[in-house]
């Protein structure tokens, strides 16, 4: 029987894309330990309603392989919104919700508006744990509200805490794009730019943070800052969350009333024990180790007990028990700057989890590290904006089949999902890049 051309053409760009993971998936065969996978160009369908994402902040898998998405819709811009002006003067596009439900398939199954933020996570009975400037949690059958964990009434930066209250959209108006708070400003521009603190009194400022460190030691018992991190423990009844106090701290609340339970800072440090001065969490490329945690902390815990806490502006993983005392340390790319390159944890589907995956914002690698010991085995991916390559690689997440799940920021702004080698779909996928035209 004759191939037809339409699938001889679609096998043909399908192999284009597909080949820089083939050669990804030979080198890790080379090392007998890497686990070889392959984008999935059909993984999402589009998006309904002139929809498009913005960068994705928060991604997970629920108990039934449904896929969750946490979108940043503020990251549109004018010209990405110009189909919601009356009358429209493009066929694309409009705002979307910020949490888009996808099925295996890649179809969207659901949606619902909530303030966008960072970091998230699911459970079992519908409910959907939203990192905003703290954990707040929402039916996702209704978006309704329901509740929140307690924060503090102010912030170290001089404001106070609010309601989740969702911003004022005018049709056809965005924002100044994904990156524009992480530009600096043009010499003799002055102003913010992508750092913090303005104009400020440089005394003054030190005088106000440390006024507030005193206020709110690191023991408080409640989110301080923003949220970086979320993951549910429904066994145990209990919620994980980062926030970015002090750079990072793990805290662990009691999943039904949101209550604080316990928790800890690098090398598994009681909160009490964690430093307030900020050079015990500075890092250079290539450099020492700081005390403590650097910024930018996720985590994930695996089958048999384990917390794994990447400290991506430190560019390691701290391995402790759900108690957390300290077991061991990973260096990953110890040379990466700026954003570094430890962010998302997720681990490989077999019971032993004999893998960790970890997404890497600055590189746009996935890595492909031995859980045991923490040794790189393979990596997938490379910088670019073609299926299958990542800019801005913030998310990641796994399946019960294993299938990798990844998010982006920057401009990525997408979710896409790479399939394991020897699974059905991966098979045909790498059968249809080996037909030749």
């Amino acid at each position: 029987m004759s191939i037809d051309w339409r699938v001889r053409a679609g096998a043909l760009a399908l192999s284009i894309g597909l080949g820089v993971f083939v050669v990804y998936g030979v080198l890790g065969a080379q090392a007998q330990t890497a686990p070889r996978y392959l984008y999935d160009p059909g993984w999402p369908k589009p998006l309904p309603n002139k929809w498009k994402m913005g960068g994705i902040t928060g991604l997970a898998v629920a108990p039934d392989d449904t896929i969750w998405a946490y979108d940043r819709p503020n990251d549109l811009t004018n010209i990405e919104l110009e189909a919601e002006l009356n009358p429209p003067i493009a066929d694309c596009c409009t705002l979307p919700p910020s949490m888009l439900h996808f099925d295996k398939e890649g179809n969207l199954i659901g949606s619902f508006s909530a303030p966008q933020g960072h970091g998230m996570d699911v459970d079992s009975k519908g409910f959907a744990y939203l990192g905003q400037n703290t954990v707040r949690k929402y039916d996702t059958k209704t978006g309704k509200l329901v509740g929140e964990i307690e924060h503090t009434p102010e912030t170290e930066g001089g404001g106070t805490f609010g309601p989740a209250t969702m911003p004022n959209h005018v049709p056809g108006q965005g924002g100044q794009g994904p990156v524009a708070g992480f530009l600096p400003p043009p010499p003799g521009a002055g102003g913010r730019g992508g750092g913090r603190g303005g104009n400020a009194d440089p005394a003054a400022r030190a005088a106000a943070i440390a006024a507030f460190r005193a206020k709110y030691p690191p023991t408080t018992p409640m989110i301080v800052g923003g949220i970086e991190e979320i993951r549910v423990d429904e066994p145990a009844n209990e919620i994980y969350v980062a926030d970015n106090y002090l750079s990072g701290r793990v805290m662990v609340f009691a999943l039904d009333t949101l209550k604080f339970k316990r928790g800890w800072g690098a090398y598994g440090h009681k909160l009490s024990e964690i430093s307030t001065n900020d050079a015990d969490h500075a890092y250079a490329p290539n450099g020492p180790m700081p005390k403590e945690f650097a910024g930018h902390l996720t985590f994930n815990f695996s089958n048999d007990g384990l917390v794994y806490a990447a400290d991506r502006n430190a560019n390691r993983i701290h391995v402790t028990d759900k108690q957390g005392n300290f077991k061991k340390e990973f260096i990953l790319a110890p040379y990466t700057g700026v954003g570094g390159s430890t962010g998302g944890v997720a681990f490989s589907p077999d019971k032993e989890q004999r893998f960790l995956f970890i997404s890497d914002l600055t590189n746009n690698h996935v890595w492909f590290l031995n859980r045991a010991d923490g040794k790189v085995v393979g990596q997938l991916g490379s910088m670019g904006e073609s299926g299958g390559q990542f800019f801005g690689l913030h998310m990641i997440a796994t399946d019960s089949k294993g299938n990798i799940y990844t998010g982006e920021v920057f401009a990525g702004e997408r979710v896409q999902r790479f399939v394991p080698g020897d699974s059905p779909r991966g098979k045909h996928l790498d059968q249809l890049s080996r037909i030749q035209p």
